[in-house]
């Protein structure tokens, strides 16, 4: 007999994918079939299993013969033994089809949960600094989701009240509300909000009264869904104001970075409110040969000191051990140094003691600070393509330098057409170089001649003096230089360089 799997109606919350619930994301993580909303953050599923099943439906659409079929592909999908998560746009219980998939679960004696989610109709009131309640104007908000009825809503209850009143509706039908509530007597001086796209790094806000706003909205172009917020609460968005304030609001920066490296830096920029465009130019790929590598990892013994250039020589190595059947305890009295605080990092995460991390994270500190390595056999697992400064110096200084090839960095090669138009249509601020290859290879995904014309306007942050000089080889003028050659040094250069522009 099969076994009856369960569902869950989980809220995605309104658009910033950290706004899921705790409990909301450990049964996402769970699912095996995963029925989601179009409108849903896409990085939310991200978190799904590799092997789950996701199938995506149009909200908007979700009535009659195609809410049926939702029905039915969480009942065929749970009666199957799966676990199915229905995830909903803000909460499944409000202005969501949730209640009708709860009820069709509940007549097949499907078993389901509800996981509720934080609703647009406050979260993005908040992220524009406008609490939806306040003890010196109001006690109570409405929330209101009924395009259909607008015309045959209760206008002369819904305008007579000191409620706040918060509709979700398409922003080209805030001038009708503005017009009906007018109508039946609310002043005309109300202040009203439109908010598109709240708590996302593209959330827009426009503010007026009700006897403007409309010309406000249309002005703007905006005919999408939206929230709008009407009363006195809006006023205390001049001094509440909070998410569009970060000092890189509004600023849409390149990450071109290898894809599976780029979520630190993402994140930091993120968080300083720009919005983060991954186009990456390189790959991180295995060595074409791992027999000089294996055979190192084979006598490590001899080794006194093993430099990590970066993280990615540390998880090459550490992958081969795994292949090879080894563990840690192959490094016996080896000395480790890594160059850089991540490098370090992921080092001490794994359990080691890192002998040396130089203070100017570059093959140069590494030189300056290890002493005397005359007749000392050092192995360096680094890329195909690593710089010479290092391995050359510690040969001049009388070491017996091994370097291995522990990974590969390729060019990535899918994405010059949207390279191009990505510039042409002026959507970078700022281009990030983290290293000299991803310097070079955006070079060549352009055709191996820098186009001056589309970087003019364009702000160009490397990560350290390497990067940079590299960048000038290439032709591309480096505006900011960190000082600190991290992802969060480079983040807080960027932050600085505006921050000056402002001043």
């Amino acid at each position: 007999m099969t076994q009856t799997g369960k569902v869950y109606l989980i809220g995605a919350g309104p658009g910033d994918p950290g706004l899921i619930t705790v409990k909301g994301l450990h049964c996402l993580r769970a699912a095996d079939v995963i029925v989601y909303d179009a409108a849903i953050n896409p990085a939310l599923l991200r978190e799904a299993r590799p092997d789950a099943e996701l199938i995506v439906v149009d909200r908007n659409a979700v009535r009659g013969s195609l809410s049926e079929e939702v029905n039915r592909l969480l009942v065929e999908r749970a009666a199957a033994g799966k676990v199915v998560v229905r995830l909903e746009k803000d909460d499944p219980f409000l202005f969501g089809s949730g209640s009708e998939e709860a009820e069709a679960l509940a007549a097949t004696g499907i078993p389901w949960e509800v996981v509720p989610g934080v609703i647009a109709a406050v979260a993005a009131p908040a992220y524009a600094g406008v609490p939806v309640t306040h003890r010196n104007f109001t006690a109570t908000f409405a929330a209101i989701a009924s395009e259909e009825q607008l015309m045959s809503m209760a206008w002369d209850k819904v305008a007579s009240g000191d409620s706040t009143l918060v509709f979700s509706v398409a922003a080209g039908k805030v001038e009708q509300i503005a017009e009906q509530l007018l109508a039946h007597g609310c002043p005309s001086q109300t202040p009203i909000m439109v908010i598109y796209r709240g708590t996302t790094l593209q959330q827009q806000t426009i503010s007026g009264v009700l006897a403007d706003i409309g010309v406000h909205v249309r002005a703007a172009g905006i005919d999408a869904p939206a929230i709008a917020v009407i009363g006195d609460v809006v006023g205390l968005r001049s001094h509440l104001r909070w998410f569009d304030r970060r000092p890189l609001w509004g600023k849409r920066v390149l990450v071109t970075r290898a894809a599976e490296q780029a979520l630190e830096l993402c994140e930091l920029l993120e968080q300083a409110g720009a919005e983060p465009i991954v186009l990456s130019t390189i790959r991180i790929e295995p060595a074409a040969d791992y027999g000089p590598l294996d055979r190192a990892l084979a006598h490590l013994e001899h080794y006194q000191w093993v430099i990590f250039t970066s993280v990615n020589g540390w998880r090459a190595v550490v992958t081969r051990l795994r292949d090879l059947g080894r563990d840690w305890r192959v490094f016996g009295n080896v000395k480790l140094a890594a160059i850089g605080p991540a490098t370090a990092g992921a080092l001490r995460a794994s359990g080691f003691q890192v002998d040396l991390v130089p203070s100017e994270y570059v093959a140069e500190g590494i030189l300056a600070a290890i002493g005397e390595v005359r007749g000392q056999r050092i192995l360096l697992p680094r890329a195909d393509i690593a710089r010479e400064t290092l391995a050359a110096e510690l040969r001049r200084r009388g070491a017996v330098v091994d370097e291995v090839v522990a990974y590969r960095t390729v060019s990535e090669q899918t994405a010059p057409i949207q390279l191009r138009e990505l510039l042409a249509a002026h959507r970078v601020d700022v281009i990030t170089f983290t290293s000299s290859s991803t310097v070079r290879n955006f070079v060549a995904m352009l055709g191996d001649s820098v186009p001056t014309e589309l970087l003019r306007e364009i702000v160009v942050a490397c990560i350290g003096p390497i990067t940079a000089q590299t960048a000038r080889q290439m032709g591309i003028m480096p505006t900011i230089v960190a000082q600190e050659y991290t992802m969060a040094g480079l983040t807080s250069a960027i932050v600085e360089y505006f921050a000056g522009r402002k001043n």
